[in-house]
């Protein structure tokens, strides 16, 4: 018997169905002082608009979706299974179970020279698997590290912003560009 079980908490009870782990808006912030973007910016997996909002204050037009219906999405699109073509660049924090899955979809969904952005825990960087679907193929040009914790919190509730317990980056891919991947750290 697992430790949860011996303490009476199922599996379905720790990880949120959907894997709704909304992100704090600074994650953003962090983010804009260093790299710039297209004016015209999808975030496909928007929550209740956690950087949607962020993203349209600093003047993005912002196209937000997502698969649930949290209040705040302009548009239910499961972005897997979507065909949108779009010409602007893509912004997001992905469910983590298919995250490989957005990297993809999001890198065929946008025109040359445009770029994808995906919040991510840092042990994202390492893996077999991730290493053959993504990295060998698809480097990213840019990783940022957070140098203090940013927090993600379970269906967006405010005590979950208060304790970052994960390290977080965002990824940087630029459709077209490979070569080496450049470290660089948010402070």
């Amino acid at each position: 018997m697992s430790i949860l079980a011996q303490n009476g908490i199922s599996k379905t009870a720790v990880r949120e169905e959907n894997d709704y782990y909304a992100t704090d808006p600074k994650a953003i912030d962090g983010l804009l002082r260093y790299e710039t973007f297209n004016r015209n910016v999808w975030e496909c997996a928007c929550g209740e608009g956690n950087l949607s909002e962020p993203l349209k204050e600093y003047g993005y037009n912002v196209f937000s979706t997502d698969l649930i219906d949290r209040g705040y999405p302009d548009d239910i699109v499961d972005f897997l299974k979507t065909d949108i073509r779009f010409a602007g660049d893509i912004i997001t924090n992905p469910p983590f179970k298919f995250t490989n899955e957005f990297i993809l979809k999001a890198l065929d969904s946008i025109p040359m020279g445009n770029k994808v952005a995906m919040f991510l825990k840092i042990n994202y960087l390492s893996g077999v698997r991730r290493y053959q679907e993504i990295y060998s193929k698809y480097p990213p040009y840019r990783v940022y590290v957070f140098t203090r914790r940013v927090a993600c919190s379970k269906n967006n509730t405010p005590e979950g912003f208060k304790n970052g317990a994960m390290d977080y980056v965002w990824m940087i891919w630029e459709k077209g560009r490979l070569g080496p991947t450049e470290l660089r750290w948010i402070n």
